[in-house]
């Protein structure tokens, strides 16, 4: 079975089409890395504010997941294929894992929110991508992906404010 057997029929220009989903797995696998980030520090997090940042990392890691299966789902619906495996995900994404035995909780929160606002600016890029391919609909679901990413980055700045 080839690539040909997985196309779905759209009415998208095919080097549009290859742009888009290319944008796309690129988000997926930088969703994926944060999402991984995000859990990591959620388990491994100490300190005075325990409670709070385990319950907002658990928050935000499930918030990060459930975007995966809509990226996925996106470039299939345009006809392309997506990520299969974790040495795919490691192979688009841009955001640095964090493998460090200790990370300081201030620290933490810090490294999720410049990733947040990292896929922020991929994000943009590819909406831009998408608007030039006149879809839509993938237009509109970046939108959604964007204000969520820019929340969680938010809600780390503010978590790590010294008041």
């Amino acid at each position: 079975m080839t690539d040909t057997a997985l196309r779905t029929p759209t009415d998208l220009k095919g080097n549009a089409v290859k742009s888009v989903a290319e944008a796309l797995n690129a988000i997926l696998a930088d969703t994926f890395a944060l999402y991984i980030k995000t859990k990591n520090f959620h388990w491994h997090v100490s300190g005075p504010h325990f409670r709070d940042y385990h319950l907002m990392l658990d928050e935000q890691g499930a918030e990060i997941f459930a975007i995966t299966d809509d990226v996925a789902e996106r470039v299939r619906k345009i006809g392309k294929t997506t990520l299969r495996s974790i040495g795919d995900i490691a192979r688009h994404q841009t955001l640095k894992d964090n493998d460090a035995d200790f990370v300081a909780p201030a620290d933490m929160l810090a490294e999720l929110r410049d990733d947040n606002l990292k896929l922020v600016e991929s994000l943009r890029e590819a909406k831009g991508i998408a608007d030039d391919a006149k879809d839509n609909a993938t237009s509109a679901m970046i939108d959604e992906w964007t204000d969520q990413a820019e929340r969680r980055a938010w809600f780390l700045f503010e978590a790590s404010r010294n008041v």
